[in-house]
């Protein structure tokens, strides 16, 4: 794979392997570094205003190792109403996620920072989609638990992969936001930061 036109490395900062496996579409070398960056949200802090702020501490957490590079954080934070969504980690926890989102919408605000530790200059966007929940029997949350490792993705429903049936709809101006890293804005702010693509 030829490198990048700058000699500027390219950082992700992520323990996500689905944010790992979108990168490698745009085709150029990167490095995985993962952040130390506590999740909890701030008191009265929107879901939104959270993933853009744990995107950008993401991207800082891991400054120090990477003095000359254009590093990437992303955080999504899924919420319906008030209530947040996160990794279920449990079967338990899942199963009662997609009770409770079933015949739903839920809004997943995925945020993505690029940061250049080069000049200090960061770009930040966050991209919204909207996911419509069929209603979902008590069987087919037990079929759909019973196939598909579910419990690392929030709400649940890994829409990659076979949580794809249990949506009436999405709605996003990026596809790949909602897997958790935004292809087409990250592709546009690499370009500002004098990378080419492709």
């Amino acid at each position: 794979m030829p490198p990048p036109k700058s000699n500027v490395r390219l950082v992700l900062a992520s323990t996500s392997p689905y944010r790992r496996a979108l990168l490698e579409r745009l085709q150029l070398p990167f490095e995985v570094c993962t952040p130390d960056v506590d999740e909890t949200p701030q008191a009265d802090e929107a879901p939104a205003a959270t993933a853009d702020r744990l995107a950008l501490a993401k991207a800082i957490a891991v400054v120090g190792a990477y003095p000359r590079a254009l590093i990437i954080g992303s955080d999504q934070v899924a919420c319906c109403g008030t209530q947040r969504y996160g990794k279920p980690v449990t079967r338990e926890n899942a199963r009662a996620q997609l009770h409770s989102l079933s015949g739903q919408t839920v809004v997943f605000h995925t945020a993505l920072c690029l940061l250049d530790t080069r000049s200090g200059q960061r770009q930040q966007r966050s991209v919204p989609t909207e996911v419509r929940f069929r209603p979902l029997a008590e069987a087919e949350i037990e079929r759909y638990l019973d196939r598909e490792d579910a419990l690392n993705c929030a709400g649940s429903a890994r829409s990659e992969g076979l949580g794809i049936s249990l949506l009436e709809w999405q709605r996003s101006d990026d596809p790949t936001a909602l897997v958790g890293l935004p292809l087409i804005a990250l592709a546009d702010m690499l370009r500002a930061a004098g990378l080419s693509l492709p």
